[in-house]
């Protein structure tokens, strides 16, 4: 490589909770820079998972740290070029990938959704992770599957 790596930015925690883990979340969700609007929809869809809920003694964030926790994939499958194949081979993922892999399989299963606004569809998507169900933790175990069907080329590991 011909640069140095770029340092890690630190990121401010949010307002409310006072928690970084959230704000990356609401980074990942937001577009067009539009930071304020992400986090009302963050907040929002916090307060629907707190009306709807089984266990009370957990607060909402739980729940959503719950739920983030059952999306994390431990491992998962590179491409790599073998001699005139191209083989899927099963690696261990980053603890950084892991959170952000995790963060954004559940905003994009949120929004694959069809309830009404965006709050209802992450409130949704978080209640449903956090029982194990879902598109999210669906993906997570496929591709848990991917490379435990592929763990026979992990010698070629790069």
């Amino acid at each position: 490589m011909r640069k140095t790596k770029a340092k890690k930015r630190v990121l401010l925690p949010d307002p409310k909770f006072n928690d970084q883990l959230v704000t990356r979340f609401v980074n990942n969700m937001m577009y067009d820079g539009k930071k304020s609007v992400a986090f009302g929809i963050f907040y929002d869809a916090l307060d629907i998972v707190e009306e709807r809920k089984e266990n009370t003694e957990k607060s909402a964030l739980d729940v959503w740290k719950d739920a983030l926790t059952n999306v994390m994939p431990h491992v998962e499958v590179r491409s790599r070029r073998v001699g005139g194949a191209t083989f899927q081979i099963p690696m261990e993922i980053r603890p950084d990938r892991k959170i952000s892999t995790a963060m954004k399989w559940l905003i994009l299963y949120a929004r694959k959704r069809n309830e009404k606004s965006m709050a209802q569809r992450l409130a949704a998507e978080i209640i449903a992770a956090a029982k194990e169900e879902g598109a999210a933790v669906k993906k997570r175990q496929d591709t848990h599957k991917m490379a435990e069907a592929n763990k026979a080329f992990s010698h070629f590991k790069v």
